[in-house]
């Protein structure tokens, strides 16, 4: 068959021509005509030493008479001087003659040199298959993953380079399969994703992509991207959301921050880190969470005071800083600490998540990124218990003021109405007693009832109705509380001096309430009455007394006197309670009174006290 029978050589780009066994031209393509530097009608029947300019004829015919006597292909190449291009010619043998195909060599050299440029330039390794599944070329970035020399790559078979990666047979077989589709035009390209091994023996990820080329030959090449930092990237980020279900969870401050510094431990290698929480009454950073690390490293954590060092200021600027090099900054709370390197992040208005590193330039970017992610979510949890308290102490605010509101009811229905009965009783009465009596009587029954109605506003008052705090004497307090209710001032005695921070007015209603409470029960008998403080690690005071009710006379004013002095102590944020202790006298503890504290002096006079 000569090339005649085959009509599409005339739009092939490469030259096309036919010759006799006498070497004559019986078709040319106007691709070959035009390397001839003739038309195709020119030279049709012409032989090629009288069509063909003699510098390219004095190369060809000893190779053509080659191919027409041993009925072989053959390939060489010749140089075209007016072109200055170098020219591949491959013949073969026909019924007629042979069939030739010039292919110009400096371009398609060009083209390769350029895309071999391309592909070495390429980050991600990539190699080149044949047609054979033969290794054509790879470049210098699987090299080095591999650590592997060139020369023993280039030439064999894929398997080879499967078996300096690790690749398993399974894997093997499918990427065998992806390149044949690649190859035959079944798919535009394979992607795979599968564990491979570099150098060093490190197990790693790696994405293959498989996709054509046509370069002469190779057939198509496989692009292999090194995806571990970024799959460990979405696996963080996936157990981060994970951890934000954990935080939600959570209803208490610490342990939230305790999640936090532990999610940063076990999942973005952080072991050197803490969390510090403001503390706002006394207005310095608490630490509340730490890993085990920084515990054996240091022993514990300090408070952060304002203006102490770089954790305060980054806490009032509110944004996340990273310091490479903690040697070349000032204002350190520790310059001898041994960290090296540190990342402070603000939990919003809540606090501080700090972790440090003892190696010069350990953080970067990314893990800068998923601590703010860290933070953003521990950040959420704390606003959310925040919202909680509130919502729980106004709850509980309620709930008090229903519970007054009951106890006025039950004052104003009984109590008082039983005062203005001995009143109206007494007033009434047909005995012959004096005049002047009566009127005693009277008012000290009016007394009474004043009395009454001041408890009743007071314990209609807000709890959270606390004035200023200021520092009280406490022998000072009792001693102005005992002058101002019924008992007699010799029956109370303090056992040990102390000061405290309350509202002096309420509070001194509170040991009027008390005391008041115990004449009434003392009904004019003795009665001894101590003060002390409370023997726990909670600080707070103890109230006792052997004052014993009479079976024969109703307590008028016990359960308003006692809920007075619940709801001032609450008021303050203390804890009152009330029992008896193993002799059986009254108990009434106050717990929780946290500026309670000691005394070498009681002071002359709580007036004399001043606030601060």
């Amino acid at each position: 068959m000569t090339v005649r029978s085959v009509p599409f050589a005339d739009r092939i780009a490469d030259g096309v021509f036919a010759l006799d066994a006498s070497l004559r031209f019986t078709y040319l393509n106007d691709e070959a005509a035009a390397l001839f530097d003739a038309s195709s009608e020119e030279l049709l029947g012409r032989s090629v030493r009288e069509g063909v300019p003699a510098t390219l004829e004095s190369q060809f015919p000893e190779a053509f008479y080659r191919t027409i006597d041993d009925e072989l292909p053959t390939t060489f190449e010749f140089y075209h001087h007016e072109r200055e291009a170098r020219f591949e010619l491959r013949a073969y043998p026909s019924e007629e003659g042979l069939s030739a195909f010039v292919l110009e060599l400096d371009d398609r050299r060009r083209s390769v040199d350029h895309h071999a440029a391309v592909i070495e330039a390429i980050d991600d390794g990539v190699v080149t298959i044949d047609g054979n599944r033969r290794i054509v070329a790879v470049n210098g970035a699987m090299i080095e993953f591999l650590d592997a020399d060139r020369g023993s790559i280039v030439g064999e078979r894929v398997e080879t380079l499967a078996e300096l990666a690790g690749i398993s047979e399974d894997d093997c077989e499918a990427i065998r399969r992806g390149i044949g589709d690649v190859e035959s035009g079944l798919a535009r390209q394979r992607r795979f994703e599968l564990p491979i091994t570099d150098g060093d023996g490190s197990e790693r990820i790696g994405e293959l992509r498989i996709v054509p080329v046509r370069d002469g030959t190779a057939t198509a090449a496989a692009v292999v991207r090194d995806v571990t930092d970024r799959r460990e990237y979405e696996r963080v980020v996936e157990s981060l959301h994970e951890v934000t279900r954990w935080l939600l969870e959570a209803d208490d401050p610490e342990e939230i921050c305790a999640v936090a510094v532990r999610a940063g431990s076990d999942l973005l290698d952080l072991p050197i880190s803490g969390v510090w929480l403001l503390e706002e009454e006394r207005g310095y950073l608490e630490p509340v969470a730490g890993t085990a690390e920084a515990y054996d490293e240091f022993g514990g954590f300090p408070r952060f005071r304002p203006g102490e060092g770089i954790v305060w200021d980054v806490f009032e600027d509110g944004e996340i800083e990273r310091f490479d090099d903690l040697r070349t900054v000032d204002d350190l709370y520790n310059p001898d600490t041994p960290l090296r390197s540190e990342i402070i992040a603000p939990i919003g208005t809540h606090g501080v998540l700090m972790t440090g590193s003892f190696e010069p330039e350990a953080f970067d970017e990314t893990d800068v990124e998923l601590l703010s992610t860290l933070i953003e979510n521990t950040r959420a949890a704390l606003d959310r218990t925040d919202r909680e308290r509130v919502l729980r102490e106004r709850t509980e605010r309620i709930e008090r003021q229903t519970e007054r509101l009951e106890e006025i009811a039950r004052i104003l229905s009984g109590d008082l109405q039983h005062q203005l009965e001995q009143v109206a009783s007494i007033l009434d009465a047909d005995d012959d007693r004096e005049l002047p009596l009566a009127e005693s009587e009277v008012e000290a029954s009016l007394e009474r009832t004043d009395r009454l109605v001041d408890d009743v506003r007071e314990l209609a008052r807000e709890a959270s109705a606390v004035g200023a705090r200021s520092r009280i004497d406490l022998g000072a307090a009792i001693e102005s509380a005992v002058a101002s209710s019924r008992l007699d001032a010799n029956a109370v005695t303090l056992e040990e001096p102390a000061t405290l921070r309350a509202d002096r007015e309420r509070f001194g209603h509170l040991l009027e309430s008390a005391f008041d409470e115990i004449a009434a029960r003392a009904d004019g008998a003795n009665v001894t009455v101590e003060i002390g403080l409370l023997e726990s690690e909670s600080r707070g005071l103890v109230v006792r007394d052997d004052a014993t009710q009479p079976k024969d006379r109703v307590d008028d004013t016990r359960g308003l006197e006692l809920a007075v002095l619940e709801a001032i102590a609450r008021a303050h944020g203390w804890r009152p309670a009330i029992g008896r202790d193993d002799r059986g006298r009254r108990r009434i503890e106050l717990a929780g009174i946290a500026t309670l504290e000691c005394s070498e002096e009681g002071g002359q006079s709580g007036a004399d006290e001043t606030s601060r």
